[in-house]
Order: C-alpha cells, then structure tokens, then sequence
C-alpha cells in the first residue's frame, strides 16, 4: 500500500469511527443525502479502477488564443503519491469539512473516493492583461460512484470567465451515478471570475457538489448556476470574503420537472466593504422537492458590508414542495442587510396579456417562465463576461428545458 492508498484507506476509517451525516443536521434537515455506502463504491473498486471512458473526466475548452498561453491545466491521478500531494496541496483539510464544518462527512468520502482531479491557475497574457481569458469545462462521469476534483486558482488582476457543464448522455454505459465533486476556487487580489455553472444530472443520479470560493481584497466573483433536479442533488457552495472590498454575486435557477434539488449558499464576510448578493429562482412542478438555503455571516470589523439575499418559489403545475431559507448572522453595527423570501404561482396579468398577443396556454407559461430566468441570470452575469451569458442562451439549452417543464393533464388540474 502506497501512500496515496494509505491516505483514502484513513479517510475510509475516518468514517466508520464519526458515521454519516445525522438526520438532526440542521443543514441537511429537509432533503437528507443517500447513505454514506452510496457515495464510496468499494475500495477494491478504487484501487483498481480501469481508465476511464472516452470522453469522460475532465475537458478543457481554450475559445480564445491568448487563453493558451496563460493558462497552465494538470491532470493529475491521485492513486500516484507524488501526483496526489500536487493535487490536494494547498487544500483545506477534511477536518472541517474542507473549510465547511457541517459537509464535514462529505469531505472525508471525497478524499477516501478521489481517484482524479484538474488543477488550473489562470494568469494575465502579456501585452493583453484587460483582455478576459475564457475557459470551457465539461464533467463527464467515468463510474457508478466517483469523486472528481478541482482547482482553480485566478492571479492577482486577472480577468476569467469560465462556463462549467456537468451533463451525462443517457447512453454512457452507466445505469446511475453517485457524484461527491469537490472545487475550490481561489480569487488573487484584484482578479475577477465570471462563472456559469450547468448541472443537469440524470432523473436516477445521486449527485452532491461542494464549492470552496476565496475571494482576496479587491477580487470579484459572480456565479449563476442553472440545476435540474435528481433521484438526489445537492449544490452546496461556501464564499469566503476575505478582503476589503471582495465581492460575491450569486444567482441560481432551479428547474425541476420531477426530482429533489437542494441548494446551500453561505457567504462569510471577513473585511471591511463587502460585498455579497444571493438571488434564487426555484421553478418546479409534480412532486418535485426543492430546498434553498441561503445563510451569510457578517463578521465584527466588517465595517460597511452590503448583503442582500432575495429566494423566490413558483410552483407551476402539481404539487411540488419548495422550502425557502433565509437567513443573516450580523456581528458588526455599520452595515447594510436585507433578506426576504416570496412564494406563489406566475402573475395571472402576465399570463392574460401574453394570451392577447395570441399565444396559448403553454406558450405563454414558457414565455414568462423563460423571461423570469433570462432576468435572474443577466442581473448576475448580463453586464460582464465578455457576452458568455449571452452565447450561452443562443444555445437553445435554456429554453429547451423550460419546454420540459410542461404540466401533464393531471398536474395541471391539481395545479
């Protein structure tokens, strides 16, 4: 046993000796995750773990010429000591979660589980420093229960926009999948990160992505994260401000046909000036089971922060159940919070006068629908990202899965 097999074996025993995660969790309370078992494999399993299949793992995407040059990408196998203290170097330990105490379980099956990982540091092009570099990642799952890794460090004034794709083709070989993946994002003073994040797992998967986000002074991070729902899928990300004047900015869109979908947001600002805004759009239908959770702490001597959390809820057709959660921890007098959460159906006076331009019931739901989404995450990205969001929507993606959010008959009856 090397010791990369030593480190996953501890990791393993780490968990037998502090168990799963308890169903009192007040951060897993509403949508407890699968059993620990699910998110393991056997350890047979990852020792001897073929290579992977075409196309999956990791796939790095360079649009821009001058990308080439500024970008340095490692893939690295973690079952190679040398290689697996590259990859995890620098990394918050397990102990508390990765830096996130009550994932703390989930941390520990990543490190027990992690067999490959991507480490990217992202610097100015000589000559062209104001000039964004853009980045394309694609996550194609490679086993029934895998734990990718990834690493992404942005220099000091650099600009990056970055859209990340976790999508699966139902014909990959794999019946379902258990995904426990793990990044961290690290944010340079000065350097600015525009980051779109698609999560469409299959309606079987298990799925349960965590993000490590630090953003120094001066450093601005903006995500929008568009998600589907799953058999399990957990979104869980944790930005830490730690400079005067860092900023977040985070929006999501949950699309949820069928399915449970649970998304955790919390923010720690550490510095003066401050800057974080979450916003979330829940749309769901069925018997889909959403959660939003956001939590932001504002520390002692964050002397003029600015948070501002807005959670809104729709549900379309059928009897979907979305819990919206709210919450601010303020530790320091001069500052700026507000928070709030809305529920309720799509504004009948939108629906009546998209039905007077002649436009059918579903038609005129997709309309709005697709209006209230493009909304959310052009207030996150529309003004940055050197046209990302745009191109993006161009794609049809969007609005191709709002089409799938069509009540069948007996929905719409009970909706």
């Amino acid at each position: 046993m090397n010791s990369a097999q030593a480190d996953m074996h501890a990791a393993r025993k780490r968990l037998q000796t502090q168990g799963w995660i308890a169903r009192r969790s007040e951060a897993f309370h509403h949508l407890p995750p699968p059993a620990l078992q699910d998110w393991l494999g056997t350890q047979a399993e990852v020792v001897d773990e073929p290579s992977l299949p075409a196309g999956a793992g990791w796939t790095l995407r360079l649009p821009h010429a001058q990308a080439a040059t500024s970008v340095q990408a490692r893939w690295l196998d973690a079952l190679d000591p040398a290689q697996r203290a590259e990859l995890m170097a620098g990394l918050p330990s397990p102990e508390s979660g990765g830096g996130d105490g009550a994932a703390a379980p989930f941390a520990w099956a990543h490190r027990a589980l992690c067999r490959r990982g991507l480490r990217l540091r992202v610097a100015a092009t000589p000559g062209r420093e104001r000039e964004p570099v853009r980045l394309e990642l694609y996550h194609q799952p490679g086993a029934a229960a895998e734990a990718p890794l990834l690493v992404l460090d942005v220099e000091a004034g650099v600009q990056c926009v970055l859209i990340e794709t976790h999508e699966r083709p139902a014909a990959d070989g794999l019946s379902t999948v258990a995904q426990n993946l793990h990044a961290h994002i690290r944010l340079a003073q000065g350097a600015r990160l525009q980051h779109l994040r698609v999560a469409a797992p299959l309606a079987d998967d298990r799925v349960a992505h965590h993000l490590q986000v630090h953003v120094a002074a001066g450093a601005a991070y903006a995500q929008a994260l568009v998600a589907t729902g799953a058999s399990y899928h957990l979104q869980r990300s944790h930005i830490t401000l730690q400079g005067a004047g860092a900023s977040a900015r985070q929006a999501a869109l949950l699309l949820l046909a069928d399915g449970k979908l649970d998304q955790q947001t919390y923010t720690d600002l550490q510095a003066a000036q401050a800057v974080s805004q979450v916003e979330t759009l829940a749309l769901a239908q069925g018997r889909a089971h959403a959660v939003a959770n956001a939590y932001t702490r504002i520390a002692p001597g964050s002397d003029g922060a600015d948070v501002r959390q807005r959670l809104a809820g729709v549900p379309l057709a059928g009897q979907p159940r979305l819990i919206l959660r709210p919450h601010l921890e303020i530790l320091h007098d001069n500052v700026q919070a507000a928070h709030g959460a809305t529920w309720g159906a799509l504004p009948e006076d939108a629906l009546f006068y998209a039905r007077q331009r002649g436009l059918d019931d579903a038609a005129a739901r997709a309309l709005i629908i697709e209006g209230m989404a493009q909304a959310l995450l052009d207030r996150c990205l529309g003004t940055e990202g050197d046209g990302m969001l745009a191109q993006w929507l161009q794609s049809g993606w969007l609005a191709g899965a709002i089409a799938r959010l069509k009540p069948t008959a007996e929905e719409a009856h009970h909706g």
